[in-house]
C-alpha cells in the first residue's frame, strides 16, 4: 500500500457481529460470557482512549490513531505498515507502543508531515513515557495524544 491510500475492509471477510462504520473502524459485538481477543484494556479505559482520540482529531484536524503491539525489527517500518492500515493515513498520525521492546513511535501521513513533524512527536513520546513508567498505559496514550494535539492545532 503506498502513502496516501485507503485501507478497505472487505465487510464479508468480518466475523458474524461485525461491521465497518463509517469512519472505517470495525465495530464488533460479543455473545454474553465471551471476552475481547484485546489487550487487556479495561472498559473504561477503552471508553477514555476513544473519546480522547475523537477529541484530539478533532481538534488538531489530524485523524489521530493508536497501535499497541509488536512493530517488528524495524519499529518505524512497523508503525508505518500500521498507519498505512488505518483510515485516512495520509491525514493521520500513529502512537505506537511495543511493549515487549519497550518501544514508542510517531508517525504522521503526508498530508499532515509538516505540522505533525518530530518536535510535536517529541512532545507526545515525553508526556506518555512518564506515565508509562508508573505502568499507566492509557494514562500515557491520553497524555501523548493531548499534547501533541495542543501543539499541532496551535497556529
Amino acid at each position: 500500500m503506498a502513502s496516501g491510500d485507503i485501507a478497505h475492509v472487505d465487510p464479508a471477510s468480518l466475523p458474524i457481529g461485525s461491521a465497518v462504520t463509517s469512519s472505517g473502524r470495525v465495530s464488533a459485538a460479543l455473545y454474553p460470557g465471551q471476552g475481547f481477543d484485546t489487550p487487556p484494556l479495561s472498559q473504561n479505559d477503552l471508553i477514555l482512549l476513544d473519546d480522547t482520540l475523537k477529541e484530539t482529531s478533532e481538534v488538531a484536524r489530524v485523524r489521530f490513531s493508536v497501535f499497541i503491539g509488536d512493530l517488528g525489527s524495524d519499529v518505524v517500518a512497523g508503525a508505518r505498515a500500521a498507519l498505512a492500515k488505518s483510515p485516512e493515513p495520509y491525514n493521520g498520525a500513529l502512537i505506537a507502543v511495543s511493549p515487549n521492546s519497550r518501544d514508542v513511535v510517531v508517525v504522521s501521513g503526508a498530508d499532515v508531515a509538516g505540522r505533525v513533524n518530530d518536535r510535536v512527536a517529541e512532545l507526545g513520546v515525553a508526556a506518555a513515557l512518564s506515565a508509562f513508567k508508573q505502568g499507566e498505559l492509557v494514562d500515557g496514550l491520553v497524555s501523548a495524544l493531548r499534547v501533541m494535539a495542543t501543539a499541532v492545532a496551535r497556529p
